[in-house]
């Protein structure tokens, strides 16, 4: 795996300096874009709106239009802007993970340390682990601050970045029906619960598959040999509010005959 980020994550007086290394992959097809006529591939390139030209990577600056006038920056810029945050993961507090909304978290990281901060490292592991407390701080990643969440996973550190508070989009432009007990049916309620109480068990992540990924993969063999492909119908039903509980009771049923 390749550093993504290098610098230190502290606590209190103490200092580590850390790599983070992605801890996430994609599980999609990868899938290239051909011209429809002739299937050849198709590139991206970087053009000089004035000269129409390709620019190579070497000669892209980044810039920010303030007033009409571009500013430029390189990367020296961005650090001086913060350099503490740049370089170094802060922890200021802990909490405990629970109390952190799931709407806030995003990418995760595995954090590994230099061997002049192994014996650190291993302590706030073991730390974070007894405690059952995630740190919490905010450094910058790719000239965006970002907040962070440092949690004792099994056997690694794990950062895992946070969205801002007001990252999370406002949902009272939405046509949201009324969700007072007044709106829910008891009857329709309790089948509700009993459905949801037959179907809860201990989580296993391991019973989740990208099976999408697995059957186009067929459905590509299949077309490569020249296999005529059929579209298996699907007919989606949108229920009337009556039609509930005969739906619920059928779903308890179900569960039922495939328990037998």
């Amino acid at each position: 795996m390749r550093a993504i980020w290098s610098g230190a994550i502290g606590f209190g007086l103490v200092n580590i300096p850390v790599k983070l290394y992605s801890a996430v992959q994609e599980s999609s097809l990868d899938l290239d874009m051909l011209d429809k006529k002739d299937h050849a591939n198709i590139k991206f390139q970087r053009i000089n709106e004035k000269s129409g030209k390709v620019v190579q990577w070497a000669n892209i600056v980044k810039a920010y239009n303030l007033d009409g006038r571009y500013v430029v920056l390189d990367d020296k810029d961005f650090e001086k802007a913060m350099p503490e945050k740049t370089k170094t993961i802060s922890i200021s507090t802990f909490a405990e993970e629970s109390e952190i909304d799931s709407m806030y978290w995003e990418t995760p990281y595995y954090m590994e340390p230099d061997k002049s901060g192994a014996r650190a490292y291993a302590l706030l592991w073991a730390a974070l682990n007894k405690s059952g407390k995630v740190g919490l701080g905010s450094f910058v990643l790719r000239t965006k601050e970002t907040i962070c969440v440092v949690k004792a996973e099994d056997g690694v550190l794990v950062v895992q970045r946070l969205r801002f508070e007001e990252e999370i989009r406002d949902h009272s432009e939405l046509n949201i029906p009324d969700l007072t007990a007044k709106s829910v049916k008891p009857g329709e309620l309790k089948m509700a619960m009993s459905l949801i109480e037959q179907l809860s068990g201990p989580f296993d992540i391991s019973e989740f598959k990208d099976t999408y990924s697995e059957k186009l993969m067929k459905l590509i063999k299949a077309k490569a040999k020249g296999k005529k492909i059929t579209t298996p119908a699907l007919k989606v039903v949108h229920s009337r509010a009556s039609d509930l509980m005969s739906q619920l009771k059928a779903s308890l049923e179900t569960k039922k005959k495939r328990a037998s």
